[in-house]
């Protein structure tokens, strides 16, 4: 039997693996896989999925516009549906479309959409480009609202989400219990704040450090933060920690080990990102971990929209550390005695729409459409 699904990806990056997976098990698809790699995003091995076909040429070409060699061809083969990166800036991907879109066939676009910060002419630039798609799976809700406002369609617009490892996080998780990895380091039972990811300057750090200073002087909070990451700009922040807080503060460094990873989220009062947040959310709350982070959505990763206020998490005023540390004091006062209640709204999130089940159940409906 012909497979009847095409998928054109720039990338698969490791923590795609299980939903891959899932999707060449169930779906039967032929995979095409870029080798862009603008960011350090660690990749699945291809050779794993049984419909790998072929790795993809990125070809840059003028301004942010590139070309994937061997795409476009794509549309000539024998497939009913095509599920592709959809990214306006990818000329092949245009080519693609057009041609699907004047055949029988079907284009279904799986892409960020909207971020509410895009100007009159990259906005027009996506608007044509969607109007090519059957279908358009988005992150959230936060984009799909956008594109309803700007006039597509709504009846092509559907929530995918997005996932991690989450059969293995899940299994991790039901080990998992309150331990003394913090107070054998700290030597107190202090609120522990969490940060999980790279350490860059877009992250913010410094004013997560300053934020515990406040904490400390004005609130009269005592908070230990442990830093998880490597440092790839290379800020040496622990050369700029306030003295009254260095020994609050733990730089873990960079950690892979993903039993510790949990048992560190498990254990901790709040995961906290300055910056924005992307899939730290998701992991965070996977292992029952509340996530503040800031309240510019425009500014954000889709994965803010895990975050409810109050329940999995809270927002502060971008960039202003005395609302960062008022929101965090807050967060720490009012749930002292629900803690294992906010675990398990974190864990309801994720099992209700933040996996792979999920989104393979979408795909076999949007399929079968």
């Amino acid at each position: 039997m012909k497979t009847k699904v095409c998928c054109i990806f720039n990338l698969a990056a490791h923590y795609r693996e299980e939903i891959f997976t899932l999707m060449d098990r169930t779906l039967h698809c032929d995979f095409f896989l870029g080798d862009r790699l603008n960011t350090p995003i660690k990749t699945m091995e291809y050779n794993l999925l049984k419909g790998y076909k072929r790795k993809l040429s990125y070809v840059p070409l003028f301004g942010s516009f590139y070309w994937k060699r061997g795409e476009a061809i794509l549309a000539f083969r024998n497939y009913k549906f095509y599920i592709v990166t959809g990214e306006p800036f990818c000329l092949s991907t245009w080519v693609l479309s057009v041609i699907v879109f004047f055949t029988n066939k079907k284009i279904i676009m799986w892409t960020h959409g909207w971020y509410g910060r895009e100007g009159f002419l990259k906005k027009q630039i996506k608007k044509t480009f969607y109007s090519l798609a059957d279908t358009i799976l988005l992150y959230g809700d936060y984009a799909k609202e956008l594109m309803i406002e700007e006039g597509i369609n709504r009846d092509k617009l559907y929530c995918i989400y997005n996932s991690l490892s989450y059969s293995h996080q899940l299994q991790i998780r039901k080990t998992l219990s309150i331990s003394s990895i913090f107070k054998e380091h700290f030597g107190n039972d202090n609120p522990v704040l969490l940060y999980v990811g790279r350490i860059q300057r877009v992250k913010r750090l410094d004013m997560l450090l300053a934020a515990v200073d406040v904490l400390k002087r004005k609130y009269d909070l005592s908070c230990n933060l442990v830093i998880v990451g490597k440092d790839v700009d290379g800020l040496y922040l622990e050369n700029y920690i306030p003295t009254i807080i260095e020994k609050q503060v733990w730089f873990y460094g960079a950690l892979y080990n993903e039993s510790l990873l949990g048992e560190l989220f498990y254990n901790s009062a709040l995961c906290i990102s300055p910056g924005n947040v992307g899939l730290t959310a998701i992991h965070s709350l996977t292992y029952g971990c509340p996530v503040i982070t800031h309240d510019d959505f425009t500014n954000q990763m889709p994965e803010f929209e895990s975050i409810v206020r109050g329940k999995t998490g809270d927002f502060f005023e971008e960039g202003d550390i005395e609302h960062l540390a008022f929101v965090i004091h807050r967060w720490i006062i009012n749930n002292a005695n629900c803690r294992e209640e906010i675990r398990n709204n974190c864990y309801s999130m994720i099992d209700q729409k933040y996996n792979p089940a999920y989104q393979i159940k979408l795909l076999t409906k949007i399929l079968s459409l």
